[in-house]
């Protein structure tokens, strides 16, 4: 049933007849019911909808990260939109029977903020990361007080562990301690800075694969 707002010209939500009326990003919308349809999917359109599945899986975890950090909100596109679509284009890479990611291309985060230099991760000890980088405050914008943002997925459970603040810039170092159930587990890791004020962020930087101890 559908729910008219200042009578018939004005805006309503739900379901009136052929018509479904709602609020998306500000807008009042009509959108014409779905139909459905008996036909079977063709290969490609079938291929289409894994990627996409797939996609949507591997970045919903992170949405806390994307919805922050990826770029700026263009019109009607969010930060999570273009998220999906770089990496629909530049990340899902189809192998027989599935489809997996070119770690080295995943992107937790678009910006300008000057990232992380010389980053490198080890794991001396029993289920933590430790992170070190070289302090780069002052090239750009870059702050000693901006925060060190941090995503590690598990291609194996397909489960994301990710920090909104590990350290700050100025102290070249950081440890992320992991769950007890990824001891032995080979992870991939992403890291990028995240201005104190959260206004400004850099794009994030691949760190590599590393096993937990």
């Amino acid at each position: 049933m559908g729910t008219y707002n200042k009578g018939i010209l004005g805006a309503f939500s739900g379901k009136v007849g052929p018509v479904v009326g709602a609020n998306w990003r500000g807008k009042e919308v009509l959108r014409s019911l779905p139909r459905k349809s008996n036909k079977a999917a063709t290969p490609e359109q079938a291929l289409h909808r894994l990627k996409f599945s797939t996609v949507i899986g591997f970045l919903g975890p992170i949405y806390p990260i994307l919805s922050r950090y990826y770029g700026a909100n263009q019109g009607e596109k969010s930060r999570v939109n273009r998220a999906m679509s770089y990496h629909m284009k530049e990340v899902a890479v189809y192998a027989d029977p599935d489809f997996t990611f070119a770690y080295n291309k995943v992107q937790l985060a678009k910006g300008y903020l000057t990232g992380v230099e010389a980053g490198t991760i080890s794991a001396t000890t029993a289920n933590t990361i430790d992170f070190s980088w070289n302090d780069n405050s002052g090239q750009g914008e870059a702050l000693t007080t901006d925060k060190l943002v941090v995503g590690v997925y598990d291609p194996a459970t397909k489960n994301w562990i990710y920090s909104l603040g590990v350290a700050e810039r100025s102290t070249t170092s950081g440890t992320l301690l992991l769950p007890i159930t990824l001891s032995g587990a080979t992870v991939e890791v992403w890291a990028l800075f995240v201005s104190a004020n959260e206004k400004r962020n850099s794009t994030s930087t691949y760190l590599g694969t590393i096993t937990i101890v």
